[in-house]
């Protein structure tokens, strides 16, 4: 592993992230479900609605 360079005048900070509740009960029922079965869990993405083009690029 390499250390990183800081360019000049920026300070990288990395910092754990920081779960919800449900995310960290999401990650114990996957974690012991694939200790158990040996399967992963599919799970259902949620769906992003995308902006069109226009949209993005329209003056406030």
């Amino acid at each position: 592993m390499k250390l990183a360079i800081e360019p000049k005048g920026i300070d990288l900070v990395v910092e754990p992230h920081k779960y919800t509740k449900s995310d960290d009960e999401l990650m114990t029922k996957i974690i012991s479900h694939y200790k158990k079965t040996g399967e992963l869990l599919k799970l259902n993405k949620p769906k992003v609605t995308s902006k069109s083009k226009k949209e993005l690029f329209t003056k406030p």
